[in-house]
């Protein structure tokens, strides 16, 4: 596995992966870079490094990049489901759990959310709860409601 670093306007995401797809991008509570773009990067991981810069810059709204999923039947289904939900808009747990066909299975669909491993990839940001409250958000509730905002801009 590589890594790389992506220093974002709200901390550094760590992304993960090898020469053939994407396994993690994560925030880091790290304050500089570790790892940097090199000779021998795997093009798939410069590929996500640009469409992050890009994302962060407010010039893409979707992802097209290789990436696998590690978990479960049940969490990939969630982790699909998520990116029916459009740039700059949001949903509920209950809105993934009918888009997956399981509407009593909210509380799984909030368990399965909080493993995303593909932080804004997989846009688990846009979950907010049904009374339109910020709920929890793995990088942090403040960085939740900066990509919020961000996609409002955009």
């Amino acid at each position: 596995m590589n890594k790389l670093d992506y220093q974002s306007p709200i901390g550094i995401l760590e992304i993960i992966g090898d020469e053939t797809a994407i396994s993690s991008i994560l925030f880091t509570e790290k304050e500089t870079t570790e790892y940097v773009m090199e000779e021998n990067t795997p093009a798939v991981m410069k590929d996500c490094y640009q469409q992050l810069d890009e994302y962060f810059n407010g010039k893409r709204k979707e992802f097209n990049l290789p990436y696998k999923l590690n978990g479960t039947v049940f969490q990939t289904s969630v982790w699909n489901a998520l990116n029916s939900i459009p740039y700059a808009k949001t949903g509920s747990y209950r809105d993934i759990a009918t888009v997956i066909g399981n509407e009593k299975a909210i509380r799984a669909v909030g368990n399965a959310n909080s493993k995303n491993k593909l932080t804004i990839v997989i846009p688990c940001h846009r979950i907010i709860g049904s009374n339109a409250s910020l709920t929890g958000y793995a990088g942090g509730l403040w960085r939740k409601k900066w990509l919020l905002e961000h996609e409002q801009k955009y």
